[in-house]
């Protein structure tokens, strides 16, 4: 097999997995952007919406470790066009929500299954084996297409918002990711037919491979002091995340940030984030991950420090901006501490259940900052709560160098 049709495939499989976290990306964090005048529209308080978002992250999450499962046991093609599929239903009909319980149906349950199935668990599998010598910078490539989508998709939707409302962003989020599914479909078939003499290890329709892989099982993980800190720190870096995510376009708004200069600090977060997640990568396999994960608490600690400081506009930018470095800078280094602890046998299962609890954590700080914001009318105790646990989570990371 000539070295120009392995690097078409290995293209592809770059392509595919970038598009897929792209589209999800993009449509996951429309809810931040649509967060007050969906409130105001439907006259529901923050803590409604926050509910639901913090519903989806708990159900991605687990369907993202139930993904990480069956990425080491089912075709891969299958699992991502089945949750792109039920993406596009559930986004698509938040077109036509009136009620509180509609949206937490169809954000909050359907969209959360198919954007944990098309997720980051089975894309970083499928990396990972068409890349063992390079995984981190191949993940953190594909790892920025959420970010690039945060950017994207989101930057265009504040654009037009005013124009369009609500109702018919959702509806073009969900034609977005059914548009994806035959171009997936068609696109790993090419994929897999350039390179049918591709180890086992490697295979990318994701079937079990033949020959045995070397490796812990969940269960012996599980048994280890690492296992737990990992989960320690990226259930931190979730509950941080998505506190971030939910609520930064509302923030801002109310320190007086005009709309769409609020909508775009969103959208910009995904610039920085690629930024972020690159540099992640890069670093992750020249000294290990464990040097980007403190990186990323030590900076959060010093930004949520200066939020806590100081609430101009400009600072509200530069908490935003600095922020996006962090946002997914530690997304691509999950297979990576995984597969160094404990091996590729069940590389899915183990990444697939840690990103689970990152997601379930990140569900409960997008209430969280939404209760706290109910409660007293400002953000401020949610912001000194994050401080607190940047320190601990950079304290944990630097554990993690063991």
């Amino acid at each position: 097999m000539s070295t120009n049709t392995l690097t078409r495939a290995s293209l592809t499989i770059l392509v595919i997995g970038f598009l897929v976290l792209f589209v999800g990306g993009g449509s996951r964090f429309a809810i931040g952007l649509v967060l007050r005048p969906m409130a105001e529209d439907l006259d529901w308080s923050r803590s409604t919406l926050g509910a639901a978002a913090a519903i989806f992250l708990f159900v991605s999450a687990s369907c993202m470790f139930i993904s990480g499962r069956l990425a080491d046991r089912i075709s891969l093609r299958t699992l991502l066009c089945v949750g792109l599929l039920i993406s596009a239903l559930g986004i698509g009909s938040m077109s036509i929500v009136s009620t509180p319980w509609q949206a937490i149906l169809f954000y909050g349950a359907l969209f959360a299954i198919g954007n944990g199935l098309a997720s980051i668990a089975p894309v970083g599998v499928m990396v990972s084996r068409r890349f063992p010598g390079r995984a981190g910078l191949a993940n953190a490539i594909t790892t920025s297409g959420i970010g690039v989508g945060q950017l994207v998709i989101i930057g265009a939707l504040a654009a037009v918002l005013a124009d369009i409302g609500w109702r018919s962003a959702f509806l073009w989020l969900g034609i977005g990711n059914l548009a994806l599914v035959p171009i997936v479909i068609v696109a790993m078939a090419r994929g897999l037919a350039t390179n049918p003499a591709q180890s086992d290890d490697d295979r990318t329709d994701g079937a079990p491979a033949q020959r045995s892989r070397s490796g812990k099982t969940l269960r012996e993980a599980m048994r280890t002091q690492k296992f737990w800190f990992l989960i320690l720190v990226y259930a931190i870096c979730g509950f941080q995340d998505f506190f971030v995510a939910t609520h930064v376009v509302a923030f801002a708004q109310d320190k007086g940030v005009e709309t769409l200069l609020a909508g775009n600090l969103l959208a910009f977060m995904g610039l920085t984030g690629v930024v972020g997640v690159i540099l992640a990568g890069l670093w992750s396999d020249q000294g290990g991950p464990w040097r980007a994960t403190l990186f990323c608490f030590v900076l959060r600690f010093a930004i949520f420090a200066l939020i806590l400081s100081d609430q101009s506009t400009l600072s509200v930018a530069i908490f935003a901006l600095l922020f996006g470095i962090t946002f997914w800078l530690t997304a691509p280094l999950t297979v990576i501490f995984a597969r160094d602890a404990f091996g590729m046998a069940h590389l899915g299962a183990i990444s697939g259940l840690i990103v689970m609890v990152h997601h379930m954590c990140g569900g409960l700080g997008a209430y969280v900052g939404a209760a706290y914001f109910d409660t007293y009318g400002t953000y401020d105790k949610a912001f000194a709560l994050m401080l607190g646990l940047s320190m601990a989570a950079a304290l944990f990371s630097a554990w993690l160098r063991r």
